[in-house]
């Protein structure tokens, strides 16, 4: 292996640890994955995962002149196909290698933009947020998904929105509480916090499962090397969005609502047990 092979390998595996780092459950669905699509879903995670430190952890430093240089750094990278910093090596990689849209980064990079303001959301900016922070996470990934099939790319473009959309909302959801003390943020919009109650509740869990039943039938159309990491990550998320759903409005203002791990290691069992028996 040559010194620029080597460098971009370990840059690979820097995005590789990123990702077990931040997150077990999307580690674990990234595992299903089919072993050819990992490098590129690890260095896409890399990428959004530091973009989000930028935003809501580095207190002490200027979060925008930070995200400038990032989204400055990240587009060299893409044009010059090498960077330094491994995080944006990997990602030009991912890019590059799968033509990964450039209207999706900017997307995201400006849902990013929005986080350094405290902000409650009207209608027009949380979907403009839901797209950029979320849904075009979702496109990229797809893009790799899909690699070598733009008309099945296009077929699953608006599912894949959906799922992604969906996701993000459960999040929102379960964060409730920590992204209004901490942050100072009510994305969902026209709700107060001081007003969150069952009926706001309800609401949004009514949005989110029309998101999650629009989503379903495009992960059945995915590429089997895809379907049960992506399978999973729906399973997932859709038994935390049934346990927010059961909890009330004041135990979600109150607490973190979380999955224990054997019941992840059940999901896990079953999705695959249904991919294996071609129920799913």
């Amino acid at each position: 292996m040559d010194h620029e092979a080597l460098f971009t390998d370990t840059s690979l595996a820097c995005a590789q640890l990123i990702t077990r780092r931040y997150s077990t459950s999307f580690s674990l669905g990234i595992r299903t994955l089919d072993q050819s699509l990992h490098r590129a879903i690890y260095a896409v995670y890399g990428f959004v995962r530091w973009a989000d430190e930028i935003v809501d952890t580095f207190h002490s430093q200027d979060k925008a002149a930070l995200l400038a240089e990032f989204e400055r750094d990240t587009y060299a990278a893409i044009a010059a196909g090498f960077s330094l910093n491994p995080v944006l090596h990997a990602f030009q990689w991912a890019v590059n290698a799968y033509q990964i849209d450039h209207e999706f980064i900017d997307a995201f990079l400006r849902s990013m933009e929005m986080d350094l303001e405290d902000r409650s959301y009207r209608q027009e900016l949380y979907e403009q947020y839901i797209y950029g922070s979320a849904e075009v996470v979702g496109l990229m990934c797809l893009r790799v998904f899909c690699q070598g099939q733009p008309a099945l790319f296009e077929q699953l473009r608006a599912p894949a929105r959906r799922l992604g959309a969906a996701f993000q909302k459960v999040n929102f959801l379960r964060d409730i509480r920590s992204d209004y003390e901490e942050r100072g943020r009510v994305y969902f919009p026209g709700l107060r916090y001081e007003q969150f109650d069952d009926a706001a509740k309800q609401a949004v869990e009514a949005d989110i499962r029309a998101d999650f039943e629009a989503a379903y039938e495009g992960i059945l159309r995915l590429p089997r090397t895809a379907r049960l990491g992506v399978y999973l990550a729906y399973i997932y998320y859709l038994k935390l969005f049934h346990k927010l759903r059961q909890a009330p409005a004041t135990q979600v203002l109150a607490e973190r609502v979380r999955l224990p791990d054997n019941t992840k290691l059940l999901l896990l069992l079953g999705s695959w047990l249904r991919f294996r028996l071609r129920a799913v």
